[in-house]
């Protein structure tokens, strides 16, 4: 009998003490085997383009290696100013391209023969810093461009003279995230790749060892 109410009392859960200073069970901790991962192109930074740069420039500090600093995706949309529903299809097609809410840029000045008045919407762009720019330069050179017609590469010259690399795309449904039979209008875009190189040349061998598909000429 003592052996059965040793066995209840082991049994029994503990107790802790309340804010009422009444007794309460003790709250099980919950342990997540779970961890974020990196973004794919994060680490192929860190592992391949950092180690190939400094053996190409010859950077003797960590500091002086040139790595990516934001991704500016700006869609300009001239014919919001007779179709103003274009700039709510931009957004959430940008919206769905980065994973980021868009903002939605304005005109600075009144332009009469094109009809523009100041401050009328004329377009969306969106920043991405950090895993997002990560995750979409691995989805942009590895999944969007070989979906474009004839790819044969981008340009090596659209370069700003530091190092900031600004691509032009006249579609956007070469995203898989657009859904084609949605879509009201073909809409380009630009994508500013914006870098902490000093020159072109560093910038564009960043770029290239992260994957960049430049053309040989």
């Amino acid at each position: 009998m003592a052996d059965e109410k040793q066995e209840k009392r082991e049994k029994k859960p503990r107790k802790e003490k309340g804010e009422g200073g009444g007794a309460r069970e003790a709250a099980p901790k919950v342990v997540s085997n779970t961890e974020a991962v990196a973004p794919r192109f994060m680490a192929k930074y860190a592992k391949e383009a950092v180690p190939a740069l400094v053996k190409q420039f010859g950077y003797k500090n960590p500091n002086q290696v040139p790595r990516l600093e934001k991704v500016v995706i700006n869609m300009g949309l001239g014919q919001a100013v007779t179709n103003p529903k274009i700039i709510d299809s931009a957004v959430e097609e940008l919206r769905a391209i980065t994973g980021q809410k868009p903002v939605v840029t304005r005109s600075k000045k009144a332009i009469a023969s094109f009809k523009l008045r100041a401050g009328l919407p004329i377009g969306a762009m969106v920043t991405l810093r950090k895993g997002r720019m990560w995750e979409f330069l691995d989805r942009f050179i590895s999944i969007a461009l070989p979906r474009m017609r004839d790819f044969r590469g981008v340009s090596r010259r659209a370069f700003d003279g530091k190092g900031n690399y600004t691509l032009g795309l006249k579609e956007q449904i070469i995203f898989p995230e657009i859904d084609y039979d949605r879509i009201d209008v073909i809409k380009g875009l630009n994508i500013s790749f914006v870098t902490t190189a000093r020159t072109d040349e560093e910038g564009r061998a960043l770029l290239q060892h992260m994957g960049m598909p430049f053309r040989a000429a």
